[in-house]
């Protein structure tokens, strides 16, 4: 069984687009990797009494986990506003694969996330600025660096979301 891979509709993106893309999930991963090894029992720079308190154990390390993979699977999206299955359904997806998606049910939920990224992380850039009486000295600088690349997730989704809705402007759904 041969497939063809889906055609594409619109104008490509721009360069910068596709390394914005590719970039984004590269930024989410160095926190989700130290979430992970946080619920892998691992302190991550907490000290004792502040890793009890984090809560990372039991069902605490379960909500851990799906927040960092929630949060991959969510920087991975960006590159749907790049590639072709975010213009036209894969045919392998039931019942709906090989139609193509409505700018907007792309662009609204991408638009609504960098808002709501931007506002949840820019504050991050204080961090240093802010106590952890539950961390070492170095394990917070450390965290601190994990996390501080969760800044520039908002902005690059809205950057490759306004290059998706000038691409598909004026294309019918």
């Amino acid at each position: 069984m041969t497939t063809t891979p889906p055609v594409r509709t619109v104008p490509a993106p721009p360069r910068w687009a596709v390394r914005a893309a590719h970039v984004v999930p590269l930024l989410v991963l160095p926190s989700g990797v130290w979430r992970l090894l946080l619920a892998a029992g691992h302190r991550g720079g907490h000290t004792e009494a502040g890793y009890e308190a984090l809560g990372a154990t039991g069902w605490g390390a379960v909500y851990v986990v799906a927040l960092s993979v929630a949060g991959e699977v969510l920087a991975l999206l960006t590159l749907g506003l790049v590639s072709p299955w975010g213009e036209v359904l894969p045919p392998w997806v039931p019942r709906f694969g090989g139609r193509r998606i409505p700018p907007s049910a792309a662009v609204v939920p991408a638009a609504v996330g960098s808002v709501a990224l931007t506002l949840l992380w820019t504050p991050f850039v204080l961090w240093w600025a802010v106590p952890h009486p539950g961390m070492t000295p170095l394990g917070g600088t450390v965290a601190g660096f994990l996390y501080l690349p969760l800044v520039a997730w908002g902005p690059l989704l809205a950057a490759v979301t306004v290059s998706y809705h000038r691409r598909r402007r004026g294309v019918p759904a």
